[in-house]
């Protein structure tokens, strides 16, 4: 079997204010991406969003349905982002080649029948993060390198979270249904990402952090505002955010993480912030 996956339903916050460690990991953690010539999938029945990935090695890699979707294809009813954050690569989109470099991104839009992960090198993989949401109608299928994107430039050195948002597949550069994602990088000497933190009660979200330095981690935050827990996290480690948590990380040295969310509606600047002071 090339493809691997696991559903997760969803908690509520008075639950999950009762869980303890093993319990949160358990729930949002998910520690099994990036294997050789696997698929892995995390189905979340968090407005149906699937987080995975894929490293073709030996040959390519088939993107294939799963029983939790009761679809003939994967794309049936849903449309994918992808993200290539390894050696040169390409997504075979029905039979259309779609080259992706390192960090760049890839829009497929629903009914497309067949997608395949190919990597240029074995030697140097392509490593494909990708999110998948539930979508109505198809749109085209379009490429955004990191170049392409949009880029805010937020936070300082001061505050230690001086980072760069790359927005990529969002309002303005792709048309989608609902899935939007993108890529944050902090600078040199910056740690903390998406500070103050926010929740959107209209959208789930999921982290993937990468670019983590080994014998580094990053500590990720979640749960409500005033419940707040967190979750350490590695490199090649995705995290869930339900709608009601905030998400925010602070790691022992400077990273990358890569996020993606569906929802209610597109406005990537609907959050409710939560002041700094007034977290607990």
């Amino acid at each position: 079997m090339s493809t691997i996956y696991e559903s997760r339903y969803a908690s509520s916050p008075q639950a999950v204010k009762k869980y303890d460690t093993k319990e949160l990991r358990d729930e949002f953690l998910i520690d099994n991406l990036m294997q050789k010539d696997k698929i892995i999938l995390t189905y979340t029945h968090y407005d149906r969003y699937i987080a995975g990935s894929a490293v073709p090695v030996a040959g390519t890699l088939t993107l294939e349905t799963i029983d939790p979707l009761k679809a003939p294809y994967f794309l049936e009813r849903r449309e994918l982002g992808i993200i290539n954050v390894g050696g040169n690569g390409t997504v075979i989109v029905d039979g259309i080649v779609h080259p992706l470099g390192l960090k760049d991104a890839l829009y497929v839009g629903m009914g497309n029948k067949e997608v395949v992960f190919a990597s240029q090198d074995a030697k140097n993989p392509a490593k494909f993060y990708f999110n998948s949401a539930p979508a109505h109608t198809n749109y085209p299928t379009k490429k955004v390198s990191k170049a392409e994107a949009n880029k805010l430039e937020l936070g300082s050195l001061e505050t230690a979270n001086h980072r760069t948002v790359n927005q990529m597949i969002i309002g303005g550069i792709v048309t989608t249904c609902q899935l939007q994602m993108g890529m944050t990088e902090l600078k040199t000497g910056s740690v903390w990402n998406t500070m103050p933190a926010h929740v959107h009660d209209r959208r789930m979200e999921i982290y993937y952090y990468l670019d983590i330095p080994q014998d580094q981690a990053v500590c990720h935050f979640m749960g409500e505002p005033q419940e707040t827990r967190h979750i350490w996290m590695q490199n090649d480690q995705a995290v869930i955010s339900p709608p009601w948590s905030i998400h925010s990380g602070s790691g022992t040295s400077n990273y990358t993480f890569i996020w993606g969310m569906a929802g209610e509606n597109l406005d990537y600047g609907d959050m409710d912030v939560a002041k700094i002071t007034d977290l607990r």
